[in-house]
């Protein structure tokens, strides 16, 4: 992201007319040179203070920054003249830049809507838009093609990538009667499917309206300038025109001294420092941020996650890693447990299955070993010969004839030369960062809560083991949102989330803050704030600056009002001079503004 090309060529031509009238010696060519750069950096300003005072009555800043560099010119302070509105050009640049999201569309989202429907219709298939398919009717849905509309089983078993909807990582075992929903992905055998919704209310496309109204309930704070010119410009343009037409009549005085005065107050009151220094404040933020491997989409977003009071997070690559790990390993009747792990690693060597490649990256596998007649009975298991044993490795369904123990549905059996061997059950491993950054919340009065689709005791033991305070569980994405809701509605300040995945997209975009893990597409986009590294320590650097950029910009905004209220105080009683006028503006805008660069150094 740039600064516009337009804004850096309307400032670099007004500074170079500037630097050229230093090399005239003629005054009425360095006025003329000098009037040039006014025009050229003051036209739009001058052009939007018209507007708003003639559309909507209004004084705003462009109107103060107008009238006070036409005052500061007609006095002969024309270089001060031209500062003033480059001072503010320049400001609002930094602010474009700061402010302008970089949220982009959430065109990977609509990943999850599926492009067809395979319908059965007088005993033909046919393919056909999703939003033609009626609900009670029949449709086929094959290996890789995502479930287009929510259904009932009706025939075929098979496993479903479900992470898109509930961020689970172990793939569904499924069956005829089994409730599916859309934008699940059917892994490895045909299966038919009753629809009981119609595409419109069906689970998928829901989750695709909800981004698109969480994101339009998100609020937009007005900038503090914009607020504080609404009734700080008409009182100070009111007292300029007291001292200028008024207090000659009231004090006797001289109509050309109480004139300077009221030019002076609007060089002094020009609210340079502000315009500048507090967008610069946020900027050194985000750019302070950004060293961190931390991306913030925009300066309200700074001030939001200041404010933070409490935080919700999602599990499955946020609060874990996402990546399923041995939990343990069970060896029985004489084999030991070593044993029980190389035949499922070898057994399953050739299987891109999530559940496969975690029990061959867990061991180092035999390339010496003899594996043949290998078989695969999709969404069940594989048996095959190894080293001359005859080994069966799957689901309990799979090697149902050896009895094997009722245990967690993710573990995975094994038999060995006809004989149940044993058993190894996976989990998803936390993140080590995890139970740190819980405590730092919790020590920051900042309360948390834990929103997964994980089924109660994964979700309760997560949660118990890091010290979150409240646990929700077994959500869909609209249960989700809804969960969030009812958090924000009980929160005394803003609300934070932090996910990672497609189903999370709703939930960032609802909250207060969106904050996103390196996940899906569709989360970093939607999301105000994003952890690059991946990282939740990232996240308590966040909040750090967050506090210190908003503590630095209340400083300049408190600095650059005192000075200047105390210098237009002076200007009034005719203390004040041209000179400490424009430091009153010029002084003070600099010295804020390099405050606002310790924004940078975090």
């Amino acid at each position: 992201m740039h600064i516009d090309k337009k804004e850096l060529s309307i400032i670099a031509t007004s500074f170079a007319f500037v630097t050229i009238s230093y090399l005239v010696s003629n005054q009425t060519n360095k006025t003329i040179i000098l009037a040039m750069a006014l025009i050229i950096a003051g036209h739009e300003i001058i052009l939007k203070a018209y507007k708003s005072l003639k559309n909507k009555l209004s004084l705003d800043e462009n109107f103060l920054m107008s009238i006070a560099s036409i005052a500061a010119f007609s006095i002969g302070e024309m270089v001060e003249a031209v500062a003033i509105l480059l001072f503010y050009r320049v400001g609002e640049a930094f602010e474009n830049y700061s402010v302008k999201r970089s949220r982009k569309s959430v065109s990977q989202l609509m990943d999850l809507a599926p492009n067809y429907a395979n319908v059965k219709r007088e005993d033909k298939v046919i393919k056909v838009n999703p939003s033609e398919v009626k609900i009670g009717e029949t449709i086929l849905i094959k290996p890789g093609e995502k479930v287009p509309i929510d259904g009932v089983i009706t025939s075929g078993e098979t496993m479903l990538n479900t992470a898109s909807i509930n961020g689970e990582p172990v793939p569904l075992e499924v069956g005829v009667g089994d409730k599916i929903v859309s934008g699940y992905i059917n892994i490895n055998a045909l299966i038919e499917v009753k629809t009981t919704k119609d595409y419109e209310n069906s689970t998928a496309t829901q989750i695709l309206e909800m981004v698109e109204n969480a994101t339009f309930k998100k609020s937009k704070s007005e900038r503090f300038i914009t607020k504080f010119a609404r009734i700080y410009t008409p009182i100070v343009v009111g007292f300029a025109f007291c001292l200028a037409f008024v207090a000659p009549f009231l004090f006797n005085g001289d109509f050309s001294q109480w004139l300077e005065r009221a030019i002076i107050f609007l060089v002094v009151s020009c609210p340079c420092a502000l315009v500048v220094s507090v967008p610069l404040s946020f900027f050194g933020g985000i750019g302070g941020a950004s060293k961190n491997g931390i991306l913030i989409k925009g300066s309200n977003y700074i001030e939001a996650l200041s404010k933070v009071k409490s935080i919700a997070f999602d599990k499955t690559g946020t609060i874990s890693k996402g990546e399923l790990v041995i939990d343990k390993i069970v060896a029985l009747n004489g084999h030991d447990k070593n044993e029980i792990l190389s035949f499922a690693a070898l057994a399953e060597k050739n299987s891109i299955h999530p559940i496969a490649l975690s029990l061959n990256k867990a061991y180092k596998n035999d390339k010496k070993a003899k594996i043949s007649n290998v078989i695969e009975s999709a969404g069940l298991g594989v048996s095959a010969v190894i080293n001359e044993h005859k080994i069966k490795v799957g689901s309990a369904k799979f090697l149902q004839e050896f009895n094997p123990q009722n245990i967690d549905k993710t573990a995975i059996h094994v038999a060995i030369n006809n004989k149940y061997a044993g058993y190894i059950t996976l989990k998803d491993e936390l993140r080590s960062e995890s139970r740190e950054c819980i405590k730092w919340l919790t020590n920051a009065g900042i309360t948390t809560a834990l929103i997964t689709g994980d089924k109660k005791n994964t979700a309760l033991q997560v949660g118990k083991s890091i010290g979150i305070d409240r646990v929700h569980y077994e959500l869909l994405p609209n249960e989700k949102v809804s969960t969030l809701e009812a958090i924000m509605d009980k929160t005394d300040g803003t609300t934070a989330y932090v996910g990672d995945g497609i189903n999370d997209a709703p939930v960032i975009a609802r909250a207060d803050v969106g904050i996103a893990m390196l996940g899906s597409d569709a989360a970093i986009q939607t999301a105000d704030i994003v952890l690059m590294h991946n990282n939740l320590a990232k996240l308590t650097t966040a909040i750090k600056i967050a506090k210190k950029t908003i503590a630095i910009a209340k400083f300049n905004i408190a600095f650059s009002i005192g000075f200047k209220l105390g210098v237009l105080i002076l200007a009034i009683f005719g203390y004040a001079n041209i000179p400490l006028a424009i430091f009153a503006d010029v002084g003070v805008t600099i010295i804020a503004i390099l405050n606002a660069f310790r924004a940078f150094k975090i």
